[in-house]
């Protein structure tokens, strides 16, 4: 019978065979120094010559990339792009310094990203987004946009491919992902012309000069510096609209003329500010002239027709008192009583069609 001996490997078989799979120590360094340190030394060195790479190639290529693309955010994921290629190159290379193999890293990518595809769904659609936004161009970095639904206003300060950096107004950064963003209504002021028209609605009384009140509101915009005046007439797609400040009649509204205001604005970067000054130049304007600005009120008219009005009043410093009639005679034959009594019960007789000649509530004679 023959019988086959296996050869159990000693520590050193194991040692090798375990090196054989990474980058070997060499021959000179000291038997104290642990396996493996010569792989993660190695890896040290690609992934810093890996950044100074990328540093020098974005340096040499970098303006003529922006020149070529014309746009500052592809200028930038351009760039990005190429960090990030060098990058990855010197991770295989420490990936294959270590022993792994690119099949090995491939079947891991697979299945890592089979169980984490769900987690990682809105990244990748923040991505896609991304893109997106950087084909159709509807804002470019250092543009002035509005978010209507949260009226934020501010400067685009970076475009990534998974989200827009927005400086705001009140010097705050406002992160929005690009999967949200393109869901939303964004106003740009300054895509294609930094010149913005603006409206303002006054309404004044009917029985205000009209001619006067549009000629006044029209001053009081060319008053402002950041206000255009005049000049060729600004294009707005196949149509030109006057440049200077015009007022029209907007509607004959229920307590007033509706007066609407047009003026372009010469930058969207304060449109607060002038218009405040704008509204403040014709309350000025306005003050003194036959105009006046209409409010909210209402007529009461009582005639024949509209029946008799019942009124009712309280005895005079008792708060509590019982509510006595408009005719009713106080002490003393009403010698006593309220001259705002006398008053109210006056205007009830009035309207009433009835009138009294005796204070004391009589019959008239």
């Amino acid at each position: 019978m023959r019988w086959d001996t296996a050869v159990v490997p000693g520590r050193t078989e194991i040692a090798a065979a375990a090196a054989s799979t990474g980058l070997q120590s060499p021959a000179w360094f000291p038997d104290w120094v642990p396996e493996g340190t010569a792989g993660v030394l190695a890896s040290i060195v690609v992934l810093a010559l890996a950044w100074l790479v990328s540093r020098l190639v974005v340096r040499l290529v970098g303006r003529r990339v922006a020149r070529q693309l014309q746009r500052p955010s592809l200028t930038r994921t351009a760039l990005r792009g190429i960090r990030v290629g060098i990058f990855v190159l010197a991770l295989l290379v420490v990936l294959r310094l270590n022993g792994l193999d690119l099949g090995n890293i491939a079947l891991s990518v697979t299945v890592f990203s089979a169980v984490v595809g769900v987690i990682l769904a809105p990244i990748v659609g923040s991505v896609i987004s991304g893109l997106f936004l950087l084909a159709d161009q509807p804002y470019e970095i250092g543009d002035m946009i509005e978010l209507t639904d949260e009226s934020k206003r501010g400067f685009v300060e970076d475009i990534t491919l998974r989200y827009t950096k927005i400086f705001t107004l009140d010097n705050t950064f406002l992160v929005v992902p690009n999967g949200n963003i393109r869901d939303r209504d964004v106003y740009n002021y300054s895509a294609e012309d930094t010149r913005t028209r603006q409206t303002l609605d006054v309404m004044v009384t009917y029985e205000s000069d009209i001619e006067e009140a549009r000629d006044l509101i029209e001053r009081s915009a060319r008053n402002v510096d950041a206000v255009i005046e005049g000049g060729p007439r600004i294009r707005i797609g196949a149509s030109r609209y006057p440049a200077y400040p015009d007022c029209l009649i907007a509607d004959f509204a229920d307590h007033g003329v509706l007066l609407r205001l047009r003026y372009w604005v010469k930058e969207p970067y304060k449109i607060q500010t002038v218009r405040s000054v704008i509204q403040t130049n014709i309350w000025d304007e306005l003050a003194e002239a036959d105009v006046e600005i209409a409010y909210p009120h209402s007529h009461l008219y009582f005639d024949d027709t509209s029946g008799e009005l019942q009124v009712s009043m309280r005895e005079q410093g008792s708060g509590q008192g019982p509510d006595l009639p408009a005719d009713a005679p106080t002490d003393a034959g009403g010698e006593n009583q309220d001259e705002g009594e006398r008053d109210v019960s006056e205007e009830d007789d009035a309207l009433s069609g009835n009138s009294r000649d005796r204070p004391g509530g009589g019959p008239p004679s």
